[in-house]
């Protein structure tokens, strides 16, 4: 079984200290990040550009993506509030590796754009193009499936299980029954992706399994990705793969192969050989 991490960043240079839990290091090169995930068996990995510390990082993700084409994609971005650049979609694709898009909208500011019409042209845009989109929508979860029910041809992704970004333990599951009623939208997937932050147990955090697997059984193997966001964890790499191939009695057989990569790879048009 290959495995395909279907979020990690790297960067270049850090004009803003790494946000939240991420590594305050100077920069993460593609380098280091293939050797931590050779040594955790990983395949490949899904890359998101951490704009928000490195406005390069976009062209560090395609740079990377071209070096090694069977180990990197990206879901990449762009500079929202420059009007000029709503002229990026059409050719998005042309970019080495280049699958999507990808936003977190964690600031209060970027989140108003969700709902004063500032964003109104990138959804048309995007489900003309085919081109899915990534977002913290745990945040927003209402806004979240508006834009999924006006827009039925756009493929989106909850990041980071779409949960309560803000909360771990319970606390990270209080708003799991708007979440798990998204799956009956068919073009919303969720990125299973930084799961273990969500446990203030150790490995292997038997008290978010649960809470998983019901999320997993409203969006099934095909909408349900596992990934890391390595760069935020406390816990190995190895300790990532291994939570979700043997400690999840559920997870077994071609339903584990899906979550694994192949899932991803289906859902965003991702050319890997398996």
């Amino acid at each position: 079984m290959k495995i395909i991490d279907a979020q990690a960043h790297i960067w270049s240079q850090t004009v803003t200290p790494p946000t939240g839990l991420h590594r305050k290091v100077e920069k993460f090169t593609a380098e280091e990040l293939l050797a931590e995930m050779d040594a955790a068996g990983v395949a490949a990995a899904l890359i998101h550009p951490p704009s928000g510390w490195d406005p390069g990082a976009n062209a560090v993700a395609v740079a990377a993506a071209r070096k090694y084409p069977d180990r990197f994609a990206v879901m990449g971005q762009f500079p929202l509030d420059r009007p000029e650049n709503r002229a990026l979609i059409p050719t998005w694709r042309d970019q080495p590796g280049m699958v999507g898009l990808r936003w977190s909208f964690l600031s209060d500011a970027q989140q108003k754009w969700l709902d004063d019409g500032s964003l109104d042209w990138l959804w048309p845009a995007a489900e003309r193009e085919r081109l899915p989109i990534a977002m913290m929508g745990g945040l927003f979860l209402p806004k979240f499936r508006e834009i999924a029910e006006r827009h039925p041809g756009l493929k989106l992704i909850l990041d980071h299980c779409g949960l309560n970004r803000h909360g771990q333990d319970a606390e990270a599951f209080i708003h799991l029954d708007e979440l798990v009623a998204l799956a009956k939208l068919p073009n919303v997937a969720v990125k299973a992706t930084g799961a273990p932050h969500y446990s203030t147990q150790g490995y292997p955090f038997a008290n978010i399994q649960d809470g998983l697997h019901r999320i997993f059984d409203a969006f099934g193997p095909k909408r349900f990705f596992w990934g890391t966001d390595i760069t935020r964890m406390t816990c190995s790499y190895r300790q990532c793969v291994t939570f979700f191939t043997e400690e999840l009695p559920w997870l077994r057989g071609d339903d584990l192969t899906d979550v694994m990569g192949r899932g991803l790879c289906e859902w965003i048009g991702w050319n890997f050989a398996f």
